[in-house]
């Protein structure tokens, strides 16, 4: 007859067997069901949760070594830097350009770190250096650990340098947020995990004058092009991504 230490043991292992099986049969079946749901909605994936397909660094034909992809994560890796980005990285972009779209990801930002998501840029660059040129972004941010957590119309969901947020919707640094960015024929809305943090018009007398208030208003083409691609922003801090689906209007 087995002693009770042997009992103990098997007890163990058939546990951690079960429990294991379990948790990824469901992790399996809860991203299963989430693409399902997403294909039913219409939205099409831009991340496959693998590789970099469909993305590159801005004036690059492909991505930058240092955005990695692991377990269905796409993240910039900061080993390497030169100023305020990544040496092999660089802002990714979409390979397509969209117009009226309906975007959602989530993103996470390590401590005291800064990115953010731009769109409609214009992707010349011979005349562009970079694609806050053209585009215009939702920040991403640590609001207690970066300096731009300080400045007016820098926090995380803020339409960057033009609008602040309704509310401060950002989860804690280290944690999971939900975005979607909804810009349908010139009507702007901007989601922090699930709370409408900026709705306004573009290309309006109140547009312009919020331009023209702005650190852009010396850039005679930002946010003029009503066809862009998207950008994910290396700022030289880590950030990742994933569920990056888009669903064009």
């Amino acid at each position: 007859m087995p002693n009770k230490l042997t009992i103990a043991f098997f007890s163990l292992v058939i546990f951690c067997s079960c429990n294991n099986t379990g948790s990824s049969d469901a992790t399996k079946t809860s991203i299963d069901s989430t693409m399902n749901a997403t294909d039913a909605a219409g939205f099409v994936s831009l991340f496959d949760g693998k590789t970099t397909t469909g993305w590159h660094s801005y004036g690059k034909a492909t991505a930058g070594e240092l955005w990695k992809v692991n377990d269905g994560v796409l993240y910039l890796d900061t080993t390497k830097k030169d100023g305020y980005q990544t040496v092999g990285g660089g802002d990714l972009l979409t390979d397509k350009e969209y117009e009226n779209f309906d975007l959602k990801l989530e993103w996470k930002i390590a401590p005291n770190g800064n990115s953010g998501l731009i769109f409609l840029i214009n992707e010349d660059t011979a005349k562009y250096k970079e694609v806050w040129y053209t585009g215009f972004e939702m920040q991403i941010l640590d609001n207690d650990g970066h300096p731009d957590g300080k400045i007016i119309k820098h926090h995380a969901g803020d339409l960057y340098d033009l609008i602040s947020s309704s509310k401060e919707a950002a989860n804690p640094v280290g944690e999971w947020n939900e975005a979607e960015v909804i810009l349908n024929h010139g009507k702007l809305d901007l989601f922090l995990n699930g709370t409408n943090v900026v709705s306004t018009m573009l290309w309006d007398d109140n547009w312009n004058k919020l331009v023209a208030g702005s650190k852009f208003k010396e850039m005679p083409d930002f946010a003029k092009f009503k066809k862009g691609k998207i950008a994910l922003q290396d700022h030289g801090n880590m950030v990742s991504f994933r569920n990056i689906q888009i669903k064009e209007l």
